[in-house]
């Protein structure tokens, strides 16, 4: 059971903005009236798919997102980022793996605000247990959805630390506090499992 109170507080004594919301449709709204008139990238997130934020911030935005119009560099400079998190621990730290390196390194710099839409499924006790959850859970699933060739992805169990030119795990980023370059950083908390 996710300690809701203790993660709130550690991420923001590392300055971050929180919000909690009981239910996906209930963050997507907020965030749909956060975000206006501007320019919006999306990271590979099976997350903002499932909550439908594409469509939803199109709609009013220039939303920029390479699953739907292949656009990495444009989402790169977009004022406005999302993402999910492969793993984010009650003591506060953030941890994704890319293939790419769009999403990781656009949760570091380059944009005015950055947002974290985290189900309740990737949330781990620790730093140690989270950084396993991303290695071991979030990324054979994103490889078996990219129909990769890896071990991850036949056996869809662990982290096997292959060098398959397939390998989607390349780049790691750890955020322990909110970069000092990006004026805005938030973590939208879901109790709902979403994405991977």
């Amino acid at each position: 059971m996710v300690n809701w109170k203790k993660l709130t507080q550690e991420l923001e004594r590392r300055g971050y903005l929180v919000h909690f919301f009981s239910t996906a449709q209930e963050a997507a709204d907020y965030l749909d009236s956060q975000i206006n008139d501007t320019t919006v990238g999306l990271g590979g997130s099976m997350t903002l798919r499932e909550m439908g934020l594409y469509d939803r911030l199109a709609s009013h935005n220039q939303a920029i997102w390479h699953w739907e119009n292949g656009a990495l560099a444009q989402a790169a400079t977009a004022e406005v980022y999302l993402t999910s998190a492969n793993g984010v621990a009650e003591t506060g730290e953030i941890i994704n793996i890319d293939g790419t390196g769009n999403r990781v390194a656009s949760t570091i710099y380059g944009h005015r605000r950055v947002y974290f839409v985290v189900g309740s499924n990737k949330i781990a006790p620790d730093y140690d247990s989270a950084l396993w959850r991303a290695r071991n859970i979030a990324s054979p699933k994103n490889a078996q959805r990219l129909g990769r060739k890896t071990p991850c992805a036949v056996k869809g169990d662990r982290c096997y630390d292959c060098q398959s030119p397939e390998r989607i795990c390349r780049a790691l980023a750890v955020l322990w506090a909110k970069p000092t370059g990006i004026d805005q950083m938030e973590v939208i908390l879901v109790d709902q499992e979403l994405g991977y």
